[in-house]
């Protein structure tokens, strides 16, 4: 599940800190071994590193390769987070061990400094699993007024796998990721799909609805923001995915791609992409 550094509007993945922490590692044990062994740095630690990233954004993209042929500009647009991280460690795994067989000066140098940049890395994720909140049992008891003027609580929902979209009008990635989000509604009827804006006036609400084309009895309000703030989560947008059981299964914290959609809906149907 994905957790987060809120610095004001900047937020952060702590996945993405840790990967690039280690990689700072790395490539500091990489650069000082080097030099005690009186070699010249050379290209292996910034290749490494560029063959795994490309590597683990390859996979992911292999991986959910129909979404992406809809959108083949996506593919670049990292941003959305899609990455198989274990793919990129088996490039770089890979590339060390060609080092190996060629007998390279720098198998030894930049051996050491991949094993210090997964050493930090399996602490740290490890750290935040160890870390992670227990949270709450199943959906918050939160109840919200949708456009439709339907009060809906979400325990309610119990039995039915929830998506949960945390958004506002101002915000573009909130704006961008709307068409994903209602063409997966349209795809997987059997979920249930809930924007909750988060504190803005009914009327700038019920007009960006109806630019988007979101169903009223989907889209509720939380003018005070309480949703987002009971949860921790106050960047937007966030969407977070509850199974049938109520039971909190994925958090993305940032713009959704229809690839990085249909990856966290695989948690909450058992669906295999």
């Amino acid at each position: 599940m994905e957790r987060v550094l809120q610095l004001g509007p900047l937020v952060l993945p702590w996945a993405m800190l840790i990967l690039l922490a280690g990689w700072q590692l790395g490539s500091l044990v990489y650069e000082r071994l080097s030099a005690r062994q009186g070699l010249a740095p050379g290209p292996h630690g910034w290749r490494l590193a560029l063959l795994a990233l490309l590597a683990a954004r390859l996979a992911f993209v292999l991986r959910y390769a129909g979404e992406y042929g809809a959108a083949p500009w996506s593919v670049i647009d990292i941003r959305d987070g899609g990455w198989e991280p274990w793919a990129g460690l088996g490039t770089a795994l890979l590339y060390v061990a060609a080092l190996w067989l060629r007998r390279s000066p720098w198998r030894q140098t930049t051996a050491a400094g991949l094993a210090a940049f997964a050493a930090l890395w399996f602490t740290g994720l490890a750290l935040l699993q160890a870390t992670a909140p227990s949270g709450p049992a199943g959906l918050p008891a939160w109840r919200g007024v949708a456009l439709d003027a339907r009060s809906l609580a979400l325990p309610d929902l119990r039995g039915q796998a929830v998506v949960v979209n945390l958004w506002a009008s101002w915000c573009p990635p909130c704006r961008r990721e709307m068409p994903v989000l209602l063409q997966a509604r349209q795809a997987h009827a059997q979920l249930r799909f809930l924007w909750i804006n988060q504190g803005e006036a009914p009327e700038v609400v019920t007009r960006f609805a109806a630019q988007q084309g979101l169903p009223a009895t989907d889209v509720l309000l939380d003018p005070a923001s309480q949703l987002g703030q009971a949860l921790g989560h106050k960047a937007l947008p966030t969407t977070l995915f509850y199974d049938a059981q109520g039971r909190l299964r994925a958090v993305r914290a940032g713009e959704l791609s229809a690839a990085t959609l249909a990856h966290h809906l695989a948690q909450i149907t058992g669906a295999k992409p």
